[in-house]
């Protein structure tokens, strides 16, 4: 992965603060109606996701708190993982977690997982600090999961969350950057078409069926 241009660098470390200020601005009464928002939508869009090896992020500094949804999701049967970094530079690896498996703390104080098994994830909840209408995705700076997409055989269903508030006209991409296939926020599901993301609305059960909304299943989504 080559290094960014300085004025870019420069730019996205300063649009990460300002965005990362605005979230943590957030009363923890608003942030927790939005994560059960977004656990309904993700409940109700993405039903693929009871059977799958998901990895998600332990959250920091407001972000969407995914371990609600990764407990629904294990009492249905799902696998639950959380990243893990290796060194400076490198790909991420995943290691299975639930309550009970022991943490260590990280970069940023994040915990990871220590001598649990390595899993090789279906799906991904990624937070995001920022996203823009092509589904591209402003995290902390250090590439790990642009490095991490790039190096998996096979590329997980990734499906970003973030809040109405983080949206950007343009991350302006680079060559390494990676989208998300789809985008879940408080507003609704996002999903990535050729031409940037279409906005599918917000989900809603149906009577006698598991889903009433066109928000494809995880679990179908077939790969080239």
């Amino acid at each position: 992965m080559a290094s960014l241009p300085p004025d870019l660098k420069a730019w996205r470390r300063s649009e990460r603060q300002r965005l990362i200020a605005a979230r943590t601005a957030l009363s923890p009464t608003v942030l927790e109606a939005w994560r059960q928002r977004i656990d309904r939508f993700l409940e109700l869009s993405f039903p693929g996701l009871a059977n799958s090896r998901l990895a998600f992020c332990w959250p920091i500094k407001g972000e969407y708190d995914a371990r609600h949804f990764a407990r629904t999701l294990r009492g249905k049967g799902a696998l639950t993982a959380l990243p893990v970094v290796v060194a400076p530079r490198t790909p991420l690896i995943f290691r299975e977690w639930h309550p009970g498996i022991e943490l260590a703390h990280g970069p940023l104080d994040i915990p990871y997982p220590v001598n649990s098994s390595e899993v090789t994830p279906s799906g991904v909840l990624l937070p995001m600090n920022g996203w823009d209408k092509q589904g591209f995705r402003l995290g902390y700076g250090g590439g790990f999961f642009d490095r991490t997409l790039a190096s998996l055989k096979k590329k997980p269903v990734v499906i970003g969350i973030a809040y109405e508030m983080a949206r950007m006209e343009t991350i302006h991409p680079q060559s390494w950057d990676i989208p998300v296939d789809y985008v879940v926020t408080e507003a609704g599901v996002y999903r990535r078409d050729p031409e940037g993301l279409a906005y599918l609305g917000e989900p809603q059960s149906g009577e006698g069926s598991a889903l009433a909304s066109p928000v494809c299943y995880a679990g179908e989504i077939k790969r080239d």
